[in-house]
């Protein structure tokens, strides 16, 4: 399925992201996590493209492994930064012969090594616009709250934001954030400058604070608010502690996304089947009630 269709047909849309296996041996534990966060009612399940088209092979394949034997819309990433415009095709035709339907675009990070940097798709714009050439694909791209760490400013980061959403996007899923303000303040602009795609707000739980810098600083910064700061400095040398209070701060900030009518919830799992089923609970039962 599409899905652009999904967001058609139902709100908020529900989704999940995990990563492939590094090293060939680790992919069975990678499946289990899949199996487990699967079985829960989402409306699809994203997979994540290494850096350098490091683990390509693998999101392609975890990707049809969803379709084909779990009946479970994937989407699979694809970045363009260190693939020619020839390597991309091929990438699009295996996709499509393994019934892929859904790529997310991403431009990708840049390299260290600058001898594998390609000059094909400078922009995730142009990727976008290179796949709806192609054909067949529902096109996502991802979005900065807080501003891409390349852009001057918030307006400029929207400015091109709308390029690429012309270019052919049909949703776009927003990089973590903490704060719900920021969220805010980004989807009231981009509706100013005519983006009306469905905008998913990607959220990561607190697993241990080492991660969630990490993960801020190749996202651009995330600001972090007070309460949230205060979550780490508390519970940062109990590590089941900092997990269960930042899966409470998750949730926190996922009720009140809905609250505000957020077209979607996109959780960062970081495969953990545990953190997507206490998640996914809270959500359920706040709209079953």
């Amino acid at each position: 399925m599409y899905i652009k269709d999904i967001f058609a047909n139902k709100k908020p849309v529900l989704s999940f992201e995990v990563f492939p296996p590094k090293q060939e041996n680790t992919i069975d534990t990678v499946t289990k996590a899949i199996n487990q966060i699967s079985a829960l009612p989402i409306d699809y399940m994203s997979v994540t493209y290494g850096a350098g088209g490091s683990t390509s092979k693998k999101t392609a394949e975890i990707a049809e492994y969803m379709e084909s034997n779990l009946k479970l819309t994937a989407l699979a990433h694809l970045t363009c930064v260190s693939l020619t415009r020839e390597q991309v095709r091929q990438s699009l035709t295996d996709l499509r012969e393994k019934g892929i339907k859904n790529i997310l675009a991403l431009r990708g990070d840049i390299p260290q090594d600058k001898s594998l940097l390609k000059t094909d798709y400078k922009y995730a714009s142009e990727l976008t616009r290179g796949i709806k050439d192609f054909g067949g694909f529902c096109v996502g791209g991802a979005c900065y709250p807080e501003c891409h760490p390349d852009s001057s400013s918030l307006d400029a980061d929207i400015e091109n934001l709308k390029i690429k959403v012309d270019a052919g996007c049909d949703f776009l899923v927003t990089q973590m954030f903490f704060d719900n303000e920021a969220f805010y303040r980004f989807r009231d602009k981009a509706v100013k400058k005519g983006i009306n795609k469905p905008i998913t707000a990607g959220i990561m739980p607190l697993m241990n604070a080492a991660q969630i810098m990490k993960m801020c600083s190749l996202s651009g910064g995330a600001s972090m608010p007070s309460k949230f700061t205060r979550i780490v400095s508390k519970f940062e040398d109990n590590p089941e502690a900092l997990k269960q209070a930042g899966i409470a701060y998750a949730v926190d900030q996922i009720i009140e996304l809905l609250t505000n009518d957020a077209d979607g919830i996109h959780v960062y799992t970081m495969n953990k089947p545990d953190v997507a089923e206490k998640i996914i609970g809270v959500i359920n039962n706040l709209f079953q009630s």
